[in-house]
């Protein structure tokens, strides 16, 4: 399948810069694959979609505030270290933006002081390494020093309120440099309705890195290579999934990572057991999903893996529809914006 199926025309001014004032007002399309149907509600609505005994799967990761700026110890010039990925304890892939050379061993000191780490060498896959001299404290400083992430097409310097709504209110794993932004509409009470309503909730972690921004350059999508990122599917998630399976009732994946979480076990595991490892799962049409039943998104850039996913869940052309239908109704998006539900 050739890359320019997934193109689109957005206009600028739809790629929200701000998230809603309250998270579950944002506004949801709710997009039926089978019939076609198109639906225009408030992302609260999204309860009335789900049944008693039904499951709703989300991304638990957390944020970190992973663009550090700091200084070259030797020569004082600035550097900016993006955290790409964590390898260990102290080491990280990173993403070094600087004037200059970049040399190996080159001391670099952040905040005053607070935090500093030496430049390594690159690793098999082109990465440069990012190694902390650190004590134990490594990730209370980070978030001293370190900035949001904010998408690039956000253009704008990171602000306090994006410390918090660019979070999921149920985030709790530290290991992401993006955030899994299906899940930024539920708000406490929204989650308490749901869990009120019979409804099942229940989390797996998929530390979100370079995959979800590394553009595909070739034509041809199938030649594409993923990036991994690591991800967990704890023992309590295995049973909830495994007793919504034995019911017959449906799985809603919160998001674009979730649903990778779900298919890659499946694909891995027919007993759905506990599991964590490394993902490098790319899913584009034709692909048969073995556990995701309904698919919570937000709309995403053209030509990436993240529509290739919707596109594939959707089965057809339907999505563009949906898109358009979105476009001409100016609703927002990318990670700030709106929601789509597809059942």
């Amino acid at each position: 399948m050739q890359i320019s199926y997934f193109d689109y025309y957005l206009p600028k001014e739809l790629i929200a810069q701000f998230p809603e004032e309250k998270r579950d007002n944002s506004r949801l399309l709710v997009l039926d694959r089978k019939i076609g149907k198109i639906e225009h509600r408030i992302f609260y609505e999204i309860v009335d979609y789900l049944n008693p005994e039904d499951t709703l799967v989300l991304n638990n990761t957390k944020v970190i505030p992973a663009r550090l700026y700091g200084f070259k110890e030797r020569t004082k010039g600035k550097i900016e270290v993006f955290l790409l990925e964590r390898i260990d304890d102290f080491t990280f892939r990173v993403l070094l933006r600087t004037r200059g050379k970049i040399k190996t061993g080159e001391r670099i000191v952040f905040g005053d002081g607070i935090l500093s780490g030496k430049i390594k060498d690159l690793d098999k896959e082109g990465f440069r390494l990012f190694e902390f001299e650190e004590d134990g404290l490594l990730f209370e400083k980070i978030n001293k020093v370190g900035k949001i992430p904010l998408p690039p097409y956000i253009k704008r310097e990171p602000l306090d309120l994006d410390e918090e709504r660019y979070q999921t209110v149920y985030a709790s794993k530290e290991g992401a440099v993006a955030s899994p932004t299906a899940g930024l509409h539920f708000t406490p009470e929204l989650l308490k309705k749901i869990i009120e309503k019979g409804i099942n909730i229940t989390y797996v972690t998929l530390h979100i890195n370079y995959a979800t921004f590394n553009p595909v350059k070739e034509e041809d999508i199938s030649k594409h290579k993923m990036y991994r990122e690591y991800f967990e599917f704890p023992k309590e998630t295995a049973r909830v999934i495994r007793e919504t399976r034995e019911k017959g009732k449906r799985i809603l994946a919160v998001g674009t990572t979730s649903c990778r979480v779900l298919e890659t076990v499946a694909n891995l595991n027919k007993e759905l057991s506990a599991t964590k490892g490394w993902t490098d799962l790319f899913i584009y049409p034709p692909y048969v999903f073995k556990l995701t039943d309904m698919l919570l998104t937000n709309f995403h850039f053209p030509k990436s893996t993240l529509l290739m996913l919707v596109s594939a869940f959707c089965g057809s052309d339907i999505w563009k529809k949906a898109y358009k239908e979105a476009i001409e109704k100016k609703y927002r998006f990318y990670s700030y914006g709106d929601a789509m539900l597809i059942i």
